[in-house]
């Protein structure tokens, strides 16, 4: 290369300085931008997660408080509709 050459590669490197610069800052705005959507979205995950621990404590409350009432209740609604069967059964045969 001779001195020419050099020369009309000066301005080139001069002008790609700043370039690489915009385009640095422009990344590092892009991944900022990605950290608060993703913290955003785990904020959401927490509370939603929260939330469904609450439900499922209240659940758990509730079978292991009323865990034998809440099956003899069910039975006793099973019972029930067998009976109504039954009945509505005989009902139909009658008629």
């Amino acid at each position: 290369m001779d001195a020419g050459s050099i020369g009309a590669l000066i301005p080139i490197f001069a002008l790609c300085i700043p370039i690489v610069a915009i385009w640095t800052k422009h990344k590092q705005k892009i991944v900022e931008m990605e950290i608060r959507t993703t913290a955003e979205k785990a904020a959401q995950y927490a509370t939603q997660n929260t939330a469904l621990e609450d439900r499922v404590r209240v659940l758990e409350r509730i079978v292991t408080d009323k865990g034998y009432d809440v099956a003899t209740q069910i039975e006793a609604l099973r019972d029930a509709r067998k009976v109504d069967a039954l009945l509505d059964h005989r009902d139909k045969e009658q008629n």
